[in-house]
């Protein structure tokens, strides 16, 4: 992000792996930030301490107090309960929801209750890929339809709730994100740890479509839909080139010069991780078709490149 945003961004889930990483860009370009955290001394310090301006406001992950909001340019909107923290008990299951529907619902109802030149002009809010289901070989670009299970169902409520911001007069955009690769967080160091040890391969099948980004990809996509008044809507934040976890797998094992030969069976996997093991399992061709039509420029487009830099 090369030009400053004349007016502030409000940013959730600020210190999280790609939140942390979006304020750096945003204040290096010279935008005032501000973010939303459960700690706002911590996240104050934490987020300043490369210099720039940062204005960190406590809230209780739901709702946010209305001056963090007054006269802020564009709210990106990335806090929420990880999904593979557990069991889907009914508890963490309500936590899940809440920590994105909910708190989309009344940061939404926020900005409803600001005068209308005081409101954001746009709503950059995070989604993900379990939108789709398991749809096997199905090409998916944005314009396919929801698929079934728990994580399509928060994903259908969750961009529902951010498009109510529409009504608002503002522009949004909701991003489908898939597996996000980087080093220090997500889901890549959970996956190359097996295979560190010897212990990993493929789960189920092998043959399931995984559909994955760059951690830097999908911050420079955030940055882009702030600045581009083209973006709107859903997109899908993956690379052009979905691969199939077999291939996953065996990149990260060449990369770490280790084997991946043991698989994981289905059953195993949905034995240790419950109902959630359908997001393992489960096959997301996911297409990149609207970044692509508005001229994004993906600095990882390959797998390799990406684990090389990573790994």
């Amino acid at each position: 992000m090369s030009a400053a945003l004349a007016r502030p961004v409000l940013v959730t889930g600020a210190t999280g792996l790609v939140g942390s990483r979006l304020v750096r860009v945003l204040v290096a370009a010279g935008t005032p930030v501000r973010v939303l955290s459960r700690d706002a001394a911590r996240a104050q310090a934490r987020l300043a301490a490369g210099g720039g301006a940062v204005a960190a406001f406590a809230w209780d992950g739901t709702t946010p107090p209305p001056a963090s909001l007054e006269g802020a340019g564009a709210v990106v909107h990335l806090a929420g309960e990880p999904v593979f923290g557990g069991l889907l008990t009914a508890a963490r299951r309500a936590a899940i929801r809440d920590s994105r529907v909910r708190s989309t619902e009344k940061l939404v109802d926020a900005i409803g209750a600001l005068a209308p030149a005081a409101r954001p002009e746009a709503l950059i809010c995070a989604s993900a890929v379990g939108y789709y289901g398991d749809r096997g070989d199905e090409a998916l670009p944005e314009e396919a339809g929801p698929g079934e299970g728990f994580l399509a169902e928060v994903c259908v409520a969750w961009e529902r709730a951010a498009e109510r911001a529409a009504a608002l007069g503002l522009r949004v955009v909701t991003l489908r994100i898939g597996i996000v690769l980087a080093r220090d967080g997500g889901a890549l160091p959970t996956m190359a740890l097996p295979i560190r040890f010897g212990v990993g391969g493929p789960f189920g099948t092998g043959r399931q479509f995984v559909p994955w980004i760059h951690v830097d990809d999908l911050v420079a996509m955030i940055a882009a839909a702030l600045a581009d008044p083209r973006w709107r809507g859903p997109v899908n934040a993956v690379a052009p080139e979905p691969v199939r976890n077999s291939e996953l797998t065996k990149a990260i094992a060449a990369h770490l010069r280790r084997p991946a030969f043991v698989r994981v069976p289905a059953f195993a996997a949905r034995l240790a991780l419950g109902d959630i093991a359908s997001e393992v399992l489960g096959s997301r061709r996911t297409v990149a078709a609207k970044a692509l039509a508005l001229g994004f420029t993906f600095a990882h487009r390959d797998l390799a490149g990406a684990l090389a830099q990573e790994l």
